[in-house]
């Protein structure tokens, strides 16, 4: 499961073990139709599943030449002309969708309409705000569609990993956990459409990470600032948040999507870290996802007062695209056993949630009470 130790390593720290990787199905070939045909889909979600032998069978786009190409390289049977016509085919028995969010509502209303589609895999965000994302819910419940959303960065081994340890108690209780990101996200045409960017595409990963980790906090504070690189107006940029549990935990993240002048000509400095502090022990961990294309795998060093010597486990999957077979894998397994996803639509509301009070308090320039 682990590569040899590094240098300096101990020799426990090779052979130690966290469950990093997601459960698979015992069914991998339940037929799959793909609804989208950008990078998220054509270069994450379908090079996952074909690596983990799942069954994709259709595909379709806006652009029906896109959606061939798309098909052609990942071997799928059907480029269909629209979704629409994709959703006819009797074969499919999960949809996964992958469009913006201003358009994800519309199409899951056709989607719940299917009779032989079982299941959903929705792209984050769910929708604009939370309400959009409540009527989404609420329309594969009445349905009796289950619904789970691509919150891909659960997913990530050194996140998974640090989540165990969590469970486990290895770290007593938490007291102070922190995600600090400098990169330089590549935005999609679509969003200068919505206003707004990295707080429900970006920071939304961290958001959901932190709820993951430690549950829901009971009130955020958020401030934006503009970023100076992007001409199109937007309501956040750069974006610094505080979670505030009734435990006394605390969370900061701070999503630096400027991270100086690197494109503009200087040196450049982009990672992404994070670092979880507890009574009996602490974690620190990077994320290797800024340097796609290049396979960086995220890792994970931990340290406890009964077990001092740091450990650093490692992996070779990385977040982008190994880690995008977990969503799916969990929705394919809930299927089979007839459980809930812990990625349900209805679990994700509170991450929904939790967004639209950042961009409230930003607003407001104020701390917000979850449910208020």
């Amino acid at each position: 499961m682990f590569r040899d130790a590094a240098p300096g390593n101990s020799a426990a720290d090779s052979v130690d073990s966290l469950d990093h990787l997601p459960q698979l199905p015992d069914r991998r070939d339940v037929p799959i139709g793909c609804i989208g045909a950008g990078f998220i889909m054509a270069d994450c979600h379908l090079v996952a599943y074909r690596d983990n032998g799942f069954l994709p069978v259709a595909i379709a786009s806006r652009s029906h030449q896109r959606a061939q190409a798309v098909a052609q390289r990942h071997d799928i049977d059907q480029a269909y002309s629209s979704y629409q016509e994709l959703l006819r085919d009797p074969r499919i028995e999960v949809i996964d969708v992958a469009v913006p969010p201003d358009c994800l509502r519309a199409v899951i209303s056709e989607v719940v309409r299917a009779p032989q589609v079982r299941g959903i895999l929705a792209q984050k965000p769910l929708g604009g705000d939370r309400a959009e994302a409540e009527q989404i819910v609420r329309m594969c419940e009445d349905a009796g569609k289950v619904l789970c959303v691509n919150q891909n960065m659960r997913y990530d081994q050194s996140v998974r990993a640090a989540w165990q340890l969590i469970r486990q108690g290895s770290f007593g209780d938490p007291v102070l956990a922190t995600i600090d990101m400098r990169a330089i996200p590549h935005w999609m045409p679509w969003q200068e459409r919505q206003g707004w960017m990295t707080c429900r595409i970006m920071s939304i990963h961290h958001l959901d990470t932190m709820r993951f980790w430690f549950g829901d906090p009971v009130r955020v504070f958020a401030s934006f600032r503009s970023d100076p690189r992007t001409s199109f107006p937007h309501s956040d940029g750069i974006g610094l948040y505080i979670l505030e549990y009734a435990s006394g935990l605390r969370c900061m993240i701070c999503d630096d999507v400027w991270a100086g002048p690197a494109k503009e000509g200087a040196a450049a400095d982009l990672g992404i870290k994070y670092r979880i502090e507890g009574i009996e022990g602490m974690a620190l961990g990077t994320i290797g996802w800024p340097s796609y294309p290049e396979r960086t795998p995220s890792t994970l060093d931990y340290t406890t007062i009964d077990a001092p010597a740091w450990k650093r486990p490692r992996w070779n999957e990385v977040w982008f695209p190994d880690a995008f077979v977990g969503p799916m894998a969990e929705l394919l397994c809930s299927l089979e056993q007839g459980t809930t996803p812990s990625l349900s639509g209805r679990n994700n509301l509170a991450t929904m949630e939790l967004v639209d009070a950042c961009y409230r308090s930003a607003k407001e320039h104020r701390a917000i009470e979850l449910g208020s």
